[in-house]
């Protein structure tokens, strides 16, 4: 499909633009551990595995189903913003709209959607819905490591404020709760 390609190449370019302008304004170790970072490569890496098979004319079953995970991945992303980061930052805009936020947060995950919906359509049983949570579940883990339990000299500041007066399983517990449902619609799709 034409649409899927076209989108999916939109996505790569725009992610790999947005990511590049990242690194060089604050480095790359910096940049690497943030969750919007992950989870746009691996929409652009999975958007990649789709062009290249469907150019090839044979697309199986296992690359739609990494779309489906990344896509439940930037779709996190902006829904973690739209709704937590940008209030409780009280930067909504700049979040949103300036930059390469607005590729990051917003541009390329409302593609990665709109390409997994309609063009880019994964079949399966209920199991894609759980693998659909694994990069939410994996960064989470890294991230209670790196603020939570790492020595206080290696700690991560909490920049998303998850552990905020040690409020963590309530945060753990809405993430992957959101991540299931987000995963389940787009399954049900």
């Amino acid at each position: 499909m034409k649409a899927s390609v076209v989108l999916n190449l939109i996505i790569i370019v725009c992610t790999a633009a947005a990511v590049r302008r990242e690194i060089l304004s604050s480095g790359a170790r910096h940049v690497m551990r943030y969750y919007t970072t992950l989870s746009n490569l691996l929409s652009a890496l999975a958007a990649l595995l789709v062009i290249v098979c469907r150019l090839s004319g044979s697309l199986p079953n296992w690359v739609l189903v990494l779309k489906h995970v990344a896509t439940v991945a930037v779709t996190v992303t902006l829904l973690v913003v739209v709704l937590y980061l940008g209030p409780v930052s009280k930067n909504f805009k700049g979040l949103l709209v300036t930059g390469s936020c607005f590729f990051l947060h917003l541009f390329c995950p409302l593609l990665a959607i709109v390409t997994r919906i309609f063009f880019d359509r994964t079949g399966g049983g209920f199991g894609i819905v759980l693998l659909g949570m694994l990069p939410v579940l994996l960064y989470g883990l890294l991230y209670f490591q790196k603020v939570v339990l790492a020595p206080p000299a290696r700690r991560w500041d909490d920049f998303y404020c998850f552990n905020k007066g040690g409020k963590w399983p309530v945060s753990a517990a809405a993430m992957m709760a959101g991540c299931f449902l987000i995963s389940l619609v787009f399954w049900l799709i």
